[in-house]
């Protein structure tokens, strides 16, 4: 199927949601300041009987377990995901394909401009960053393992994508443990419950490989060239409702505005 993307006039705007804003919307974001992970509170907006949106809609994230900005707008696609969830939405994640091979040199130059995105997105999301890091002598910044770990967890254990995306970047962003080694991934599948030698079987398999691939292309063909990106598919139409930053907020608006 030709998908048309639609590109929708949008304005990304910094998150500062402060308590008053929060106890005015449906789905509350309650994040852990140290770990940076969400709890997943009750849905305590109105439930309706019908879901307001038909059955070709569907919400779609494409991102990086690797991209700073990915991690720094988690708990507002972890919203969205609940959001959706409870107005019978689906909601797809695609890999982006930050950096798939790595090869830049881990010198001091990509270790400052690392070291500065990630400041930025502290700043600006609350979300926690160790530099520990950077005091390693090596690393080989691919993004492709992880990317291929989720399209793994996504072929095995659909219901738990989100959370184990989720948990990726926090081993990452918060613990700095190396996500080209498989081993990282064994306590993310022991906190989910999902079978370490399954993974690892399908993980290390051609088919996983290609799957990621498919990922990659797919949302370059889209014309997705930047991450975070969300989009509405809606029949035959993709609509980008959001290429960087937004807030849940925002986000949720223009899920209604495109329905």
């Amino acid at each position: 199927m030709n998908l048309k993307l639609i590109f929708l006039l949008i304005t990304i705007f910094p998150l500062f949601i402060n308590a008053q804003n929060m106890a005015e919307q449906d789905i509350l974001i309650n994040c852990d300041p140290v770990t940076g992970l969400c709890e997943t509170p009750d849905y305590t907006g109105e439930k309706t009987a019908t879901a307001p949106f038909d059955g070709e809609t569907e919400i779609i994230y494409v991102g990086d377990p690797m991209c700073s900005w990915c991690w720094g707008i988690s708990p507002q696609l972890n919203a969205l995901e609940r959001y959706g969830k409870s107005v019978g939405v689906p909601f797809r994640l695609v890999m982006g394909g930050l950096r798939p091979g790595g090869g830049e040199a881990w010198n001091e130059e990509f270790k400052n401009f690392l070291k500065h995105h990630w400041e930025e997105v502290n700043k600006k999301s609350g979300q926690p960053f160790s530099m520990d890091l950077f005091d390693r002598e090596h690393f080989n910044y691919d993004t492709e393992p992880s990317c291929r770990a989720v399209v793994t967890v996504r072929k095995l254990s659909p219901d738990k994508t989100l959370p184990f995306y989720e948990l990726v970047q926090h081993h990452f962003y918060v613990k700095n443990n190396d996500p080209n080694q498989v081993e990282f991934y064994q306590p993310i599948c022991e906190k989910l419950n999902i079978d370490f030698k399954d993974f690892k079987e399908f993980f290390s398999s051609p088919e996983a490989i290609e799957l990621t691939k498919k990922d990659f292309a797919i949302n370059r063909e889209w014309g997705i060239r930047g991450f975070p990106s969300v989009l509405v598919r809606k029949g035959t139409e993709l609509h980008l409702i959001a290429s960087g930053f937004a807030s849940f907020v925002e986000l949720k608006k223009r899920v209604e505005e495109v329905r």
